[in-house]
């Protein structure tokens, strides 16, 4: 039996974050003990520590969906790993730890040239980014595609897919500070997301960033449009979106705010006052919505294992680690990650 040091909270308030020791016994069958070297945030876990995530556990649990580290010991069953391997992985919630469970399926062996930061910055918005694009998407060469937060971690693997692709690709960014960043992950142009009004009012007058002029005057939009924020953003997306076109949702990040607990009376006016699509202009003008919960392909796993496996093929390089934090330090990074300045993957390192 080890120890461990967990950040164990029932959902509610950053400030109910407090890393306690606990023992931790043998892994289960079909199960490996990892000693957790690094551990990788997203806004997913700002919500389930509000308790706003619906897949977030009843009562008292350990927030976090990704980690890399070494395997320390083995359960009944598993094959495919060894004592000593290096790997990274998903977890449905458990990763704000020092040491974990992990069903041996749901851990793959760490890139040779991989860091353990890199390995937990992977695997949650490199699956995103090719499951909406590529999945649901049904990305095709010549595409034009809207990313919004596109220097965020989904952002940064949405536009290297979509220039793999052979797509055009357009993002948007919160912050001008971030548009230069945004240009090195192959986005052929990049607006600060204030700019939506400009891009409606070019689609109006037959021009859109980054097109030619015989381009837009023939098709004014977008074919894909990767939406993680919600309220008037999405609102404003869906006017861009071509016939045959798709809107991908995969996120609510309007919702969050700067602050350690959320306010639930801004909330519910959001919640009451979010926009909302109808299907039957959808029939008129031949386009959709599609939407996605990465809780649910987590439990897809030959599904997730096969996208991984796909993922790998493309060679698209490493992740891009934007900020890192110890361990003792991690509220500080979830507070960094709900600032909005980040680019790239904030991570969390286990130095003990």
């Amino acid at each position: 039996m080890m120890t461990r040091r967990a950040y164990k909270l029932t959902a509610g308030s950053r400030a109910d974050l407090i890393a306690r020791e606990e023992s931790l016994g043998a892994p289960g069958n079909g199960e490996i003990q990892v000693s957790v070297k690094a551990i990788g945030l997203n806004f997913a876990d700002v919500f389930s520590v509000w308790g706003l995530y619906s897949a977030t556990p009843k009562g008292e649990f350990v927030p976090g969906l990704e980690f890399a580290g070494d395997v320390v010991a083995i359960g009944a069953g598993v094959t495919n790993h060894a004592i000593g391997d290096k790997v990274y992985g998903v977890t449905r919630f458990g990763a704000y730890t020092t040491a974990l469970h992990i069903d041996a399926r749901y851990a793959f062996p760490l890139p040779q040239n991989w860091s353990y930061a890199e390995g937990a910055a992977y695997p949650v918005q490199a699956l995103t980014a090719y499951y909406g694009l590529h999945y649901l998407g049904n990305i095709q060469k010549d595409h034009r595609i809207l990313v919004h937060s596109a220097a965020g971690g989904v952002g940064v693997w949405a536009g290297r897919i979509a220039k793999h692709f052979g797509a055009t690709v357009v993002g948007t960014v919160g912050r001008q500070e971030k548009v230069a960043f945004a240009k090195t992950q192959g986005y052929d142009e990049v607006l600060v997301r204030g700019d939506l009004n400009t891009l409606k009012d070019r689609m109006s007058n037959a021009s859109v960033a980054g097109f030619s002029a015989s381009e837009n005057e023939q098709h004014p939009g977008y074919n894909i449009i990767m939406e993680p924020t919600g309220g008037q953003v999405l609102k404003d997306s869906f006017s861009l979106v071509l016939p045959e076109g798709r809107m991908i949702v995969y996120g609510s990040a309007h919702f969050a705010t700067n602050d350690a607990k959320p306010n639930k009376l801004k909330l519910i006016w959001k919640f009451l006052k979010r926009p909302k699509l109808d299907p039957q202009a959808m029939i008129a003008e031949n386009k959709g919505v599609l939407a996605f919960n990465l809780i649910w392909l987590y439990e897809q796993t030959d599904k997730m294992m096969q996208l991984l496996k796909d993922i790998e093929a493309l060679n698209l390089g490493k992740p891009h680690i934007g900020e890192t934090f110890n361990f003792d330090k991690l509220p500080d990074a979830v507070a960094a990650l709900q600032s909005g300045k980040t680019v790239g993957k904030v991570v969390v390192l286990n130095e003990l």
